[in-house]
């Protein structure tokens, strides 16, 4: 029988790795926040905020998350990235 402590070591290092794995976009700059802002109100639909909103969201996101943005296609996954 495994020791429960070792289980546990097991999880976070498996949750680890896919938290890695998940958070490496490829970066967007700042400059293409029209583009960024164009696709997350697609993505969103009905239930984006207003474009005022979202730009300044958008401007004071990491070049990581914009990149996490585009590369979303669903809400969920949209959801995680701020």
């Amino acid at each position: 029988m495994r020791k429960p402590t070792s289980s546990i070591v097991l999880t976070l290092a498996a949750s680890a790795i896919l938290l890695s794995a998940c958070s490496n976009y490829d970066p967007v700059p700042v400059e293409k926040c029209n583009e960024v802002v164009k696709h997350a109100r697609k993505v969103l639909g009905s239930m984006a905020p207003d474009s005022r909103t979202m730009m300044a969201d958008c401007k004071a996101a990491s070049d990581s998350e914009r990149g996490c943005v585009m590369a979303a296609s669903k809400k969920g996954a949209l959801a995680q990235c701020m």
